[in-house]
């Protein structure tokens, strides 16, 4: 049985989640560090490194926030 891509949520890296339990150092927020067929999480507290499957985090994952791109400079070719 194959599943819904839909359902799972699309990642980026750098960006930030917010897990339903927390970490037992106390920290609720992680941030993504590896992508792939699993996801590699570090806690923000403390900076344990956990992977998890894309359906796994999609399960215990309450909030994303993606990462800000800044827009301050506008990429030029004039260095040419």
């Amino acid at each position: 049985m194959g599943y819904n891509r839909s359902m799972l949520p699309d990642l980026n890296l750098g960006d930030s989640v917010r897990l339903r339990k927390p970490h037992p150092c106390g920290g609720f927020t992680w941030k993504i560090v590896r992508l792939g067929a699993d996801i590699g999480l570090e806690c923000e507290t403390c900076s344990h490194r956990v992977l998890l499957t894309r359906r796994e985090l999609a399960h215990r994952m309450k909030t994303h926030t993606p990462v800000a791109i800044p827009e301050d400079e506008p990429e030029s070719d004039d260095h040419l």
